[in-house]
């Protein structure tokens, strides 16, 4: 299993137009075969500021994801509205037997 989380700064005013065009993502993602979790996750102290947490079971299927119509699209609609770039960190699964269960 492979961990992502992308963390994305949208721009002031631009909130419900990034919730829009990442729900193409998140419901294209949930459906992957490789996908096991896909959260998107909103900061309690600053609105624009979001953290996407996603769970896929290999390197492989991550890459699968990246080539989806759902992916670019919601790509290319967010791109223009955040305030810089989507910052990526990779983690290992050591313990996590609630994801497979």
């Amino acid at each position: 299993m492979l961990i992502q989380m992308v963390a994305i700064h949208v721009k002031q005013g631009h909130v419900d137009e990034f919730l829009d065009a990442f729900r193409i993502n998140y419901e294209g993602t949930r459906r992957e075969p490789g996908n096991l979790r896909f959260d998107v996750l909103r900061s309690p102290e600053d609105d624009h500021s979001f953290v996407i947490y996603e769970v896929f079971k290999s390197a492989e299927a991550l890459d699968d994801h990246r080539k989806t119509a759902h992916y670019l699209e919601c790509v290319r609609r967010i791109d223009p509205i955040i305030t810089g770039p989507r910052t990526k960190t990779f983690y290992n699964v050591e313990m996590a037997d609630f994801l497979t269960a």
